[in-house]
């Protein structure tokens, strides 16, 4: 109990640091951006970002439970997946584009944003100042999606700016549960 309420403070911390929006929501689609500073090189958040994507990513935005499941293939066309029981797996986003230490793009519709016609691009930027790294995020949907976009930007909003902080957690040292 103790854990979750200090996690939860750390977070708040956190999230002072962290910008986050909806940018942008029509009928056909949304757009989502994030921004973090993370006292750490670019090689180091890259490092946490494509190779240890299961020691930070929320266990509770996961198809079985467990972010160890998760893995990023470093390289075009590359899965960032997810093992699932008896040989399941699932195929959160396809690796587009890869600039090490600087940007990386995938492609695809995260959880349950899968179930629609829907294509996303997720974009990870990294801008060194002074041996800090600003990380960047943008994710943009679009398609036809039963109910409309307008409940769900929000949600995934959520979601994605929560991954961000638990990463900035993670690569400055702190013990992410």
């Amino acid at each position: 109990m103790f854990n979750r309420f200090l996690f939860a403070l750390v977070l708040m911390v956190a999230a002072r640091a962290v910008s986050a929006s909806v940018a942008e929501v029509t009928a056909s689609g949304f757009l989502v951006k994030e921004e973090v500073t993370i006292r750490a090189s670019p090689e180091k958040v890259y490092t946490a970002l494509m190779h240890e994507v299961g020691r930070w990513w929320n266990p509770e935005h996961t198809y079985s439970g467990d972010s160890k499941n998760l893995s990023i293939d470093e390289r075009p066309g590359g899965c960032f997946c997810e093992r699932l029981a008896a040989g399941g797996a699932a195929e959160h986003m396809r690796m587009v584009f890869i600039q090490p230490n600087k940007a990386v793009r995938m492609a695809g519709a995260l959880g349950p944003l899968q179930g629609s016609g829907l294509a996303g691009s997720l974009t990870w930027k990294l801008v060194e100042v002074s041996g800090i790294t600003t990380l960047q995020l943008s994710y943009s949907v679009g398609g036809y999606m039963q109910g409309g976009f307008e409940k769900m930007a929000p949600a995934v909003d959520e979601v994605l700016n929560e991954q961000m902080q638990r990463l900035k957690v993670y690569v400055e040292g702190g013990k992410v549960p």
